[in-house]
């Protein structure tokens, strides 16, 4: 196990996405955070926080849970409260982008509520094998990743940081 992150760089890099929000999305008051479940929306807090601190504007942020509209898992019913999507910038929050997979289902789900001015992807980690064309547009650190090691993000505890593991027998 090898850390990458401690607690305090994860707050610094949350602050510069926060930044790097406010520089993107002149009408702030027309952004929704969509934490993707359950670590997107812890993160999707911290920065909403932030800019209510930076901006003195307060965005809601909304839980979404992608596992029905997952293609690599079985089919989970599941139960999304309404987000009001339509013209809106929703911006999606995860901890770790890596195949795509997960933002593309993510995106799915969201297209049920309606229809989005814009999406935009806000990811603390991106560690690269891509199967699909999805890029984030705030990243918090590049982390190159083998195929048989996994990132874990802990956030919010005394123990937050992120740590990189190998596979346990190609788990």
């Amino acid at each position: 196990m090898s850390q990458i992150m401690d607690g305090t760089s994860i707050e610094k890099t949350l602050r510069r996405i926060s930044h790097e929000i406010i520089e993107k999305n002149v009408r702030l008051e027309n952004v929704l955070f969509i934490g993707i479940a359950k670590k997107g929306v812890p993160l999707a807090e911290r920065i909403a926080e932030n800019i209510e601190t930076y901006e003195h504007v307060k965005i809601p942020v909304y839980s979404l849970d992608i596992s029905k509209y997952r293609d690599d898992e079985k089919w989970k019913e599941t139960q999304n409260d309404p987000i009001p999507v339509n013209g809106k910038t929703c911006i999606l929050v995860d901890d770790v982008l890596f195949t795509g997979r997960s933002v593309r289902a993510a995106m799915d789900a969201l297209m049920d509520f309606g229809r989005p001015d814009k999406i935009q992807l806000a990811v603390l980690i991106d560690r690269g094998h891509r199967e699909l064309p999805i890029r984030p547009d705030y990243v918090g650190k590049n982390i190159p990743t083998a195929q048989d090691e996994t990132i874990v993000v802990l956030f919010g505890s005394s123990e937050a940081g992120v740590t990189i593991e190998k596979k346990e027998n190609g788990k």
